[in-house]
């Protein structure tokens, strides 16, 4: 599994952030949203911002009973203008709420996974702003990269929240399609630093299981950490041909299955 560092998803928080403020001030508020069909600009620029303060006051204020998780959302400005400026805060407050001593301290973790509850609300805002900065970009007609750390570390995120108990209960249609008799997916990145950026996807009959580690598989995926993330999160097809310096290996059925039964339910 990608090593966690902090400091490394702090600044991609904002500087991700950063990115879709610009984006967002290229494309202008009405503009659609390709890879997120049903919002619009504004839209999306709430969602982040807004999805920023709210995991900013779980982790300032230390919740742990998910009765007692904010009910509010900030409000989103209504000049446009004033955007730049909002989503700033918002990145910013969140990642001094994800301080070092916050990582360990008792938080609500929605996946019910074995990490602690802040380090599971760093790895879904870094998410959130990752995945949605290029989806403002992709409204603007502007490019973005991922840097492989991040795309790698938000991979075993993605993977992780897929094969947790809140996804098998939340999403049991999904958790039930991704099951199998033993079939297994690799993903393999092209670029990380060590060059050892694998995931190994085994679809049993009790639920789909994940590992880092490389061996031979039913159908492997390859290319640039960045591309295999969006590609994992449905931000660039597979359906008719690989993303530009991705490559597929063996049964591409079998991966394509795995992104139309993952998809996240308001991505």
């Amino acid at each position: 599994m990608t090593e966690l560092n902090p400091e490394v998803a702090r600044r991609a928080i904002v500087e991700h952030t950063r990115r879709l403020a610009v984006s967002a001030a290229a494309a202008g508020p009405a503009a659609a949203v390709p890879t997120t069909p049903e919002w619009t600009v504004a839209d999306l620029v709430a969602h982040v911002g807004q999805t920023q303060h709210w995991v900013a006051e779980i982790v300032e204020r230390r919740i742990i009973d998910p009765a007692q998780l904010p009910a509010g959302s900030a409000e989103l400005p209504a000049d446009p203008g004033e955007w730049p400026a909002w989503l700033a805060a918002s990145a910013r407050r969140v990642a001094d709420a994800l301080s070092d001593d916050a990582l360990d301290a008792l938080v609500f973790n929605a996946a019910g996974d074995a990490r602690t509850g802040a380090r599971f609300w760093m790895a879904s805002v870094l998410n959130e702003s990752v995945v949605h900065g290029f989806d403002g970009a992709n409204a603007a007609g502007r490019t973005v990269d991922v840097e492989p750390d991040v795309a790698a570390l938000l991979i075993d995120n993605h993977l992780a929240m897929l094969t947790s108990p809140t996804w098998k209960m939340r999403r049991p249609e999904s958790a039930g399609a991704i099951r199998g008799t033993g079939q297994t997916l690799q993903w393999l990145a092209t670029d990380t630093d060590d060059g050892t950026g694998a995931w190994l996807v085994e679809r049993r009959p009790d639920g789909a299981r994940w590992h880092p580690g490389t061996e031979p598989a039913d159908v492997t995926v390859t290319g640039p950490a960045g591309a295999l993330l969006l590609t994992l999160t449905r931000r660039l097809p597979l359906a008719d041909g690989a993303p530009a310096g991705v490559t597929v290996d063996g049964d591409a059925a079998l991966a394509r299955h795995w992104l139309d039964s993952t998809a996240h339910v308001a991505d």
